[in-house]
């Protein structure tokens, strides 16, 4: 069975021998890979909509796997009762989704020993949250895929402190293991800023004044970033 680079990512953080709660399974590929390989011994599968749930439940059968994938219908970790799961892998969902998620459930949440994210949008304010509920960002990696690119992520229960919004934004693991892929992470970040900043250019209105020094600010530091994963800047400012 291959993976996508994302799932092949998010199966790399999965620890072996755990149980793995899949939120918003899909097409059940990382539920069926972690029992095929025995990397984890149960995993229990969600879904929110009837027609995908039901497509899940056909595949499982399919496979002759219902003893080590359960299915469950039901909005985010609403449907697990806490403690079953010590891991819970949320992708292909926006990152405000995965807060919302996260946030309505704090009994199971209390529970589970490591998050495997994966954001579509909105890392940085996921990263955010994270932070600001007691979870620490152990590793992320980027994924490159038909010219996007997508962070996994991977938190545990405990107490980071990060207050600068565009490491947040960024990635501080990223950063600091200066992941392969940041480097053009950043350019594509610095030409998305710099095209919003030229759109406001010709404006003389006060409230795009301020607009645009903040997004030269961000380009700044983002040029700084980059420099600093060439090695051509020791310390970021």
């Amino acid at each position: 069975m291959r993976l996508t680079k994302r799932l092949n990512a998010i199966v790399n953080y999965v620890t072996p021998g755990k149980i793995v709660a899949d939120i918003g399974t899909g097409h059940l590929q990382l539920p069926l890979y972690l029992v095929k390989t025995k990397r984890s011994p149960r995993v229990i599968a969600t879904e929110y909509n009837l027609g995908p749930y039901q497509i899940a439940c056909f595949t499982v059968a399919l496979f002759n796997e219902k003893e080590k994938i359960e299915l469950r219908q039901g909005n985010g970790l609403l449907v697990l009762m806490p403690g079953e799961a010590e891991i819970v892998v949320m992708a292909g969902m926006g990152g405000n989704t995965i807060c919302q998620l996260l946030s309505r459930a704090p009994n199971v949440l209390s529970r589970v020993k490591r998050l495997i994210l994966q954001p579509t949008t909105r890392a940085g304010d996921l990263r955010c949250w994270l932070t600001q509920n007691n979870w620490r960002l152990v590793d992320e990696l980027l994924v490159k895929e038909k010219g996007h690119f997508y962070p996994v992520m991977a938190a545990e229960p405990g107490i980071e402190v990060i207050q600068d919004k565009l490491l947040l934004a960024i990635g501080p693991r990223l950063v600091e293991k200066n992941d392969p892929l940041l480097p053009a992470y950043l350019e594509k970040q610095i030409q998305i800023y710099r095209r919003i900043l030229n759109e406001l250019a010709g404006s003389q209105n006060p409230v795009y004044f301020e607009k645009r020094r903040a997004l030269e600010t961000i380009i700044s530091k983002l040029n700084q970033l980059l420099a600093h994963c060439y090695g051509k800047l020791d310390r970021i400012e």
